[in-house]
């Protein structure tokens, strides 16, 4: 049986109805790099369920190399020895994660489930270098890492791993080794690195999403990083993920969030329950405590190019995952996270782009009789704008409020005057 055949198993099925709504948590990237320790997860886990939890943020993601000792800060080249298993799957750097020693990362997932929130982690694609040079056995096989390895596939920017070929006997069970762990250890959410820079690796991603599949638990896969991503694939992606990314990594800079505009145009028409195309997480809040981008700061972005991402984001049902680091949140960007009347859109249908103008950028999104309507301003200088309803498809309604503020908007002669300042957001719902 292929795995094409197999798509629509009962752990598949279970996997696409967790993310039914584009998934929203906290991941550790942005704000410690791959170095957080466990005392940071469960700082932040605390704060999402205080918080957070109460309007739909419910994940916690342990980002790269958990199984390193010393994992390098400013580049991969200086990282330690992973921590491994007999079988060669990657540990919990014991030194980091001290609950580690009563079995890997399940102590720690349960006090994050306890809090009612979902536990996941970041996985690199491939075989851990370290477990080819010892030649160690595959779980469940006869084969050993050394033998299932293609040293002809390595991701251009980690040397951790090499690539598995998938040709080779005793592939298979290496990924289904490692998932069947991840699920002992009760983690929902799957992270998955190096694999959708151009070329995509289809067969490592098949492989890991069967492996998933044959684990029993309905672990939600999440691939990354999307560079230059092409529809082409979405046959591929839907039917093996829940979640992919459709862009490099975005840091706190206008020019990468104004970039997002184009990538998000052309995936939103695709967005649908249990497959979405994620714009990336938010770097809003305190980042880069020990990042690999930038020094300790709080998000570079302005007020009003943090609302435009958020705005962008759930309009275009992108997945949310903040990566500031959350107990140093500023209130203005908790209350950007929190907004019940803007998370709503994530529940929305027919998200798109309706007009590009220059620097003017309108986006459209309906559920049931309800509309939105997400005006944006690029340009570098504040600017009033006149927007009539009709060219926003609803020139048969009369009430406008802008979520944001929660404040009304007067409809005079069919249109509404708003003023918005650089790189700023509007977002309309307008009612009979």
């Amino acid at each position: 049986m292929s795995w094409v055949d197999d798509a629509d198993t009962t752990v598949r099925a279970e996997r696409r109805s967790q993310a039914a709504r584009p998934p929203m948590g906290w991941n550790s990237w942005d704000c410690f790099g791959g170095s957080v320790t466990e005392d940071e997860v469960l700082a932040n886990a605390a704060f999402l369920a205080e918080h957070l939890l109460p309007v739909g943020w419910d994940t916690v993601v342990v980002d790269i190399q958990w199984y390193e000792a010393a994992p390098g800060v400013d580049d991969y080249e200086r990282v330690s020895r992973p921590t491994l298993d007999a079988w060669g799957r990657p540990q919990p750097a014991p030194n980091r994660f001290p609950s580690a020693a009563s079995g890997g990362f399940r102590a720690l997932a349960d006090r994050v489930h306890a809090l009612g929130l979902r536990f996941g982690v970041h996985l690199m694609r491939g075989v851990p270098r370290l477990a080819v040079e010892l030649d160690l056995p595959i779980l469940g096989s006869t084969a050993t890492c050394a033998e299932v390895a293609d040293p002809s596939n390595v991701c251009p920017w980690n040397p951790d791993n090499l690539g598995v070929d998938m040709s080779a006997p005793g592939a298979q069970a290496y990924y289904d080794s490692v998932m069947a762990q991840l699920a002992d250890w009760g983690v929902d959410f799957v992270k998955l690195d190096d694999v959708l820079y151009p070329p995509i690796q289809t067969a490592e991603i098949e492989a890991i999403s069967r492996a998933i599949d044959s684990s029993g638990r309905p672990m939600v896969l999440s691939l990354s990083p999307g560079k230059r991503l092409s529809t082409e694939h979405l046959d591929t992606l839907r039917s093996t993920a829940q979640l992919w990314r459709i862009s490099d990594d975005l840091w706190d800079d206008w020019s990468a969030v104004h970039e997002q505009f184009q990538r998000l145009a052309r995936w939103a028409p695709q967005q649908r329950p249990g497959a979405w195309a994620d714009a990336d997480m938010l770097p809003l809040g305190r980042i880069g405590i020990r990042a690999h981008v930038g020094a300790d700061r709080l998000s570079r972005l302005t007020a009003a190019e943090q609302q435009t991402l958020m705005t962008l984001w759930c309009v275009a049902r992108s997945p949310l995952f903040v990566g500031g680091h959350l107990p140093d949140t500023p209130a203005h960007t908790l209350a950007l996270l929190t907004n019940p009347d803007v998370l709503a859109l994530l529940g929305s249908d027919g998200s798109r782009e309706i007009i590009r103008d220059g620097d003017l950028v309108v986006w459209a999104a309906e559920l049931g009789e309800t509309r939105w309507r997400a005006v944006f301003w690029l340009g570098d200088a504040d600017v009033e704008l006149r927007v009539h309803l009709a060219d926003l498809g609803c020139a048969d309604r009369s009430s406008v409020t802008e979520l944001w503020s929660a404040q009304p908007v007067p409809v005079a002669g069919g249109a509404v005057d708003l003023s918005l300042t650089a790189h700023g957001a509007a977002l309309l719902r307008i009612d009979d």
